[in-house]
């Protein structure tokens, strides 16, 4: 409670990420204030973006770089879905889940991306609190989808090679159909929970967030109420669910290591693995980008430097998803190139 009639401004320090669940768990956007003045709950609807950087000279440069980057990652994992949707030869369980990660790729960049260049065009820092509750919910959601959905293409690369003969049966589409809807429940489910407990705290009037996104962890901090519960949720099911999904992932390569071992033929076995080589490099890339936030989060005490670190997770990843997964299999690369020459008009 602040003092009867004043206004005490409040900033947000950077915390350290775990894993890019934690990240999503701890991406909140927001500045929703309020203080008490003569026994009256009075509410200012907004928060303030530091962003990037403050420097007037470097946000032209910025806006070109993020808008680059958004648009490289938006086409890249349309593109990608749009092949697989329109190629029979790649309508396989393998395939319809990478089509569901590009579709989460694109909603996950475009979480954050869009109000930062809105906001850098318009010069403003606002984001209004309902914004950055709709900001924290859909970045929490998308980034746990992003986790979810590798453990379960782990899971079906496992099926694959260490079960091949039975992979057309237990792989079903309504087995597919299952496991992404029980990911999208999990995940919709445990963000939802997140708001309504934040939902309930107030915050001081002139909330700054040294961001380009709200991050909720951030937020709880400078609440002027008590965060207890807050906090308590957000570290258990942070917990929950990075450790499932990554045990998942080194259980099924673990699995498909061992069958490879017992493999006699040296061509079998490379061929075999290099299914999952593009798995494995964007599962390196999602847990590797977070793990360097947590790591840089915790060496420096500089918000910016841990807000440009943030940019590896929030933008390289879904950008570079796309060309791993192209450049990587042949059988997108081919895909790709029949989509393009239907596309492109006969000279």
């Amino acid at each position: 409670m602040l003092p009867k009639g004043g206004i005490t401004r409040c900033s947000l320090a950077e915390v350290p990420v775990g894993c890019s669940l934690n990240v999503a768990f701890i991406s909140f956007p927001g500045r929703h204030t309020s203080y008490m003045e003569a026994g009256n709950h009075t509410e200012v609807s907004e928060f303030l973006l530091l962003g990037l950087s403050e420097d007037p000279e470097l946000q032209p440069l910025l806006f070109g770089v993020f808008l680059s980057m958004y648009l490289v990652t938006v086409l890249g994992n349309l593109l990608i879905i749009l092949a697989i949707s329109s190629d029979s030869h790649l309508h396989t369980p393998m395939y319809f889940f990478l089509s569901n990660l590009s579709f989460v790729d694109i909603c996950f960049i475009s979480t954050t991306i869009p109000k930062m260049l809105v906001n850098n065009q318009k010069q403003s820092k606002d984001i209004s609190y309902i914004g950055c509750l709709s900001q924290v919910y859909f970045f929490m959601v998308f980034a746990g989808m992003d986790d979810f959905l590798l453990t379960v293409m782990a899971y079906d690369r496992f099926v694959a090679i260490c079960h091949p003969l039975h992979y057309v049966v237990i792989m079903n589409p309504r087995l597919c159909c299952i496991l992404v809807l029980m990911c999208w429940l999990i995940i919709l489910s445990v963000s939802l929970f997140h708001i309504l407990l934040m939902v309930r705290l107030t915050f001081c009037i002139g909330t700054e967030i040294p961001h380009f996104f709200c991050e909720l962890a951030q937020v709880l901090k400078v609440a002027c109420s008590d965060t207890l519960i807050n906090n308590i949720s957000l570290y258990v099911a942070t917990a929950l669910l990075c450790a499932f999904p990554l045990t998942g992932i080194l259980f099924s390569y673990s699995q498909i290591v061992s069958s490879l071992m017992r493999m006699s033929s040296a061509g079998g076995k490379y061929k075999a693995f290099s299914t999952c080589g593009s798995h494995l490099s964007a599962v390196s890339l999602f847990y590797g980008t977070s793990l360097g936030v947590y790591l840089s989060s915790a060496v420096t005490h500089s918000s910016q430097r841990s807000s440009a670190t943030s940019v590896m997770y929030t933008v390289v990843t879904p950008m570079l998803n796309p060309f791993i997964y192209s450049l990587r299999n042949k059988d997108v690369k081919g895909a790709l190139g029949r989509l393009l020459n239907r596309a492109t008009p006969c000279v």
